[in-house]
């Protein structure tokens, strides 16, 4: 049996996702002990590379609860830059990277505890035989070979894997995994059936899939004749959540029963980069109301 948890991404809701997985850990000890594979993107990456350097999801949830604003931290200075968020990104990457380096140091992919499936997203990937210069998606992994990422350090896959688009800046020339795989289950996947690296068989493969919490977000007018300047924002939250139910269904028909995916619906919208107080409770309390007793009992039955 191979083990993959995977960790959507979601800002701030990074707090949730941990918070779940600390509970789930109490509930069922050896959860991470017993992982092959942690795949993560955007914050859900930042979750996942902790936990591959022994890091306990409440010290995680202890990070979003205690760091967010510095990590969100938006100065007058960088405003007037930025020609009030027109030109520029909304945050600063300086506060993340700080707080990344405290906790990861100068630690590289090949120095985790555990194996690592990172989504970025390369601005300008170089030419090669078989593809021009363009674009393209870039997954961060630390199983040996040719392709491995074993050198890079932690924190700059972390700061590549959230670098959101209209966030945060793009950092190295990467933006955001979560522009191709907010939910990085079935690159999870791809990569454990890859003989370059786990080279395991589908039957083999168990998959817990880590949501993020999902929002009620719609739009309600059947005729939406928008320009680009009204799209944007929009657009990105679309994709992001379009190809997390991608993801979703193409495991769901490849692996059956041997995956589950553990979500939650909030009752109200939760702003990716919203670090008030009142916020930070909601999601904690939203954390604590999620039924887990289907979990324990796939995680038994599946063989975790």
């Amino acid at each position: 049996m191979y083990r993959i948890l995977s960790i959507d991404g979601g800002g701030i809701k990074g707090l949730f996702s941990a918070t779940l997985l600390d509970r789930l850990l109490k509930a069922f000890p050896s959860l991470i002990e017993n992982v092959d594979l942690i795949a993560g993107t955007s914050t859900g990456g930042i979750v996942a590379l902790a936990l591959a350097d022994g890091k306990t999801p409440a010290q995680i949830a202890a990070l979003y609860r205690d760091r967010a604003s510095t990590i969100f931290d938006d100065s007058f200075w960088d405003d007037l830059i930025d020609l009030g968020k027109a030109v520029g990104a909304d945050y600063s990457n300086k506060g993340l990277k700080r707080e990344l380096s405290k906790h990861f140091g100068d630690r590289t992919l090949g120095q985790l505890d555990k194996r690592v499936l990172i989504p970025a997203f390369d601005l300008d990937a170089p030419e090669t035989r078989s593809r021009p210069r363009a674009w393209k998606p870039k997954f961060f992994h630390n199983y040996p070979g040719r392709d491995s990422d074993r050198d890079e350090p932690v924190v700059d896959v972390a700061l590549r894997t959230t670098a959101a688009p209209t966030y945060f800046p793009a950092h190295q020339g990467y933006v955001d995994g979560g522009v191709v795989a907010n939910n990085p289950s079935m690159a999870a996947v791809a990569q454990a059936l890859d003989g370059r690296a786990a080279g395991r068989s589908l039957d083999e493969l168990v998959v817990l899939s880590i949501g993020s919490g999902t929002e009620p977000k719609f739009i309600r007018s059947r005729k939406v004749d928008w320009g680009w300047g009204q799209w944007a924002r929009p657009l990105i939250s679309m994709m992001i959540s379009g190809v997390m139910g991608v993801a979703d269904f193409q495991c769901r028909q490849l692996l059956g029963d041997r995956y589950f995916r553990l979500d939650h619906v909030f009752k109200s919208g939760v702003d990716i980069d919203d670090t008030r107080e009142a916020t930070l409770n909601y999601l904690v309390d939203a954390a604590a109301q999620v039924d887990l007793h289907r979990t324990v009992r796939w995680l038994r039955s599946a063989g975790w």
